[in-house]
């Protein structure tokens, strides 16, 4: 008896993607590069509680009784860079600079999408274009214009921040706002809501995937950037990055100890950010493409 379509379409349904040889292939792959890529956080954390002497001599052994210092590094190095007041500085910059980032490019990017005319066209390649431009072909002109605008503090380094990360960010929004039916935004404004009441009840909290995929991607880069802050804050408002360097002795001497003991603080706030946030990472990417 010929078999129907509709069984057919069932067995391969139930029919596996991959085979179970392939499937412990592929297991096998992905726990190899995980390793690899959790292997140079293992050993900073592990070194972080050795004596500096044995660091360079046994970076890859485990702490034993003569080398384990216990907390003495993280102690010692937070004395000697001012750690909670340089983590105070990246925490406010990075905060502020993302909710910014988030608010500013969402609602420019639902602008250019919904109005069609050729300044909002042209004003999506432009965002578009920022993101392939390098940081450092614009840097000292960059440097140059914000000490003439008084943005070398932390408030103006939050504007800069912006515009360097606004091209990705209204890439991003604008694919989703593409997918978005115009048809819930016409509702809104016929049941009384004005442009800034369509897009905060309406528009933003159907953003939240991709809003969430750009908090963690900008957060990201504003938490671990150094250059851009030594460029303007200079060394009197240290971010962690730059109050890390100062570890860093005359004649190259390094105090490695303190060193691994800072940057395992340094790591930990933007870890447990990324794992908190990180299964939206997906599901805001992926919305953001489905249209073009």
């Amino acid at each position: 008896m010929a078999r129907t379509k509709k069984q057919k379409e069932l067995d391969m349904v139930d029919s596996p993607l991959v085979s179970k040889g392939q499937g412990i292939a592929i297991g096998i792959f992905l726990t190899v590069l995980a390793i690899l890529f959790l292997a140079p956080i293992l050993i900073v954390l592990l070194n972080s509680f050795k004596s500096r002497l044995y660091i360079s001599d046994a970076p890859f052994s485990l702490p034993n009784s003569k080398t384990f210092v216990g907390l003495s590094n993280y102690t010692d190095g937070a004395v000697k860079i001012g750690f909670f007041q340089s983590f105070g500085w990246s925490l406010f910059i990075t905060v502020a600079s993302v909710l910014v980032i988030v608010l500013l490019t969402a609602m420019t990017a639902w602008v250019i999408t919904r109005i069609k005319s050729k300044f909002t066209s042209t004003l999506y390649f432009l965002f578009s274009f920022a993101m392939i431009v390098p940081f450092q072909m614009v840097m000292f002109t960059m440097t140059f214009v914000a000490n003439r605008l008084h943005l070398d503090n932390p408030i103006g380094i939050i504007v800069i921040y912006l515009g360097f990360g606004s091209g990705l960010s209204v890439f991003m929004f604008s694919g989703f706002v593409k997918a978005i039916p115009i048809a819930m935004e016409e509702a809104a404004m016929i049941d009384g809501c004005n442009p800034l009441q369509t897009f905060f009840n309406v528009v933003f909290p159907m953003l939240k995937p991709t809003a969430i995929t750009i908090a963690i991607l900008n957060a990201m880069w504003v938490w671990n950037d150094y250059l851009l802050p030594y460029l303007i804050l200079g060394t009197e408002r240290k971010t962690i990055p730059i109050a890390i360097q100062y570890l860093r002795g005359g004649y190259g001497s390094i105090d490695m100890g303190a060193m691994m003991a800072m940057l395992v603080l340094a790591i930990i706030p933007i870890i447990i950010f990324y794992l908190t946030c990180q299964k939206y990472i997906i599901k805001g990417v992926v919305a953001g493409a489905v249209k073009g």
